[in-house]
């Protein structure tokens, strides 16, 4: 019975990832900055662990308390959506130091358990931002596509030792928070310095009429199959819209 430990699970990607694994047989550790065990089922094969990826202390006690694992999905991030002009550099560190040093340095942690072993996986989750141009998105695609090229060189490093890397790239979700997330709660005009404000809305008003979009049981079981690949493909569009992107790109 293997075990997987999945960051970010309170909702979202990350809840109906642990509830993915789970219901295939898996031992799963779901981490969360704040626990909240009333998200996730009762079960002798699931643990709730408080891990805050941006603490390094958090890591080393959550790890301690999860014990040897097999795979690691870097699932937890934080949104970001505005113009970067208008994006305090305060807002620019938080979401990097979540989104990518958090990922970092979760791996780092990782890493010497799966190498030792010769086997294991490790799967970061992005972003379609990653395979096209969208507005009003400059900060956080920056720190997904950090973790693009994070994952494409620590994949041929750990590759010698058994040691799998992929990524998955999920597409637009509409039962997520990501869009009150992303703005902190503000509306989005704040966000937006005057002079962009029409081109901002026109944006907006072109993303919110797609018709394709993502459910959170995409992403489960793109992140399902990214583990289970042994074919050497790198990256996992997930959702119709992120497959309609990487097909285009």
């Amino acid at each position: 019975m293997k075990t997987v430990l999945i960051t970010g699970t309170s909702s979202g990607y990350g809840r109906e990832t642990a509830l993915r694994f789970h219901s295939q047989g898996w031992n799963v550790v779901a981490t969360m900055r704040t626990p909240r065990p009333d998200v996730l089922p009762s079960s002798d094969r699931l643990r709730i662990v408080e891990l805050d990826v941006t603490r390094p202390e958090s890591i080393t006690a959550a790890l301690d308390a999860a014990g040897p694992i097999d795979v690691l999905v870097n699932n937890a991030g934080v949104p970001s959506i505005g113009v970067f002009e208008g994006t305090p550099m305060t807002r620019v560190r938080e979401v990097f130091e979540t989104n990518t040093f958090g990922v970092m340095a979760t791996t780092q942690a990782v890493l010497p358990q799966l190498r030792e072993r010769g086997s294991g996986v490790v799967v970061n989750v992005t972003s379609s931002v990653v395979l096209g141009h969208m507005p009003l998105s400059a900060v956080y695609k920056a720190s997904k596509m950090a973790v693009e090229g994070f994952t494409s060189s620590l994949a041929l490093e750990l590759a010698p030792f058994g040691v799998r890397a992929k990524t998955v790239e999920p597409g637009a979700c509409l039962t997520t928070n990501f869009a009150a997330t992303a703005t902190q709660g503000a509306p989005l005009d704040e966000l937006v310095p005057t002079p962009y404000a029409a081109w901002a809305k026109k944006a907006m008003d072109d993303f919110t009429g797609q018709h394709l979009f993502t459910e959170e049981s995409d992403v489960a079981e793109a992140v399902w199959r990214a583990v289970h690949d042994t074919t050497g493909q790198l990256r996992f569009p997930a959702g119709p819209d992120a497959v309609w992107l990487a097909q285009a790109k």
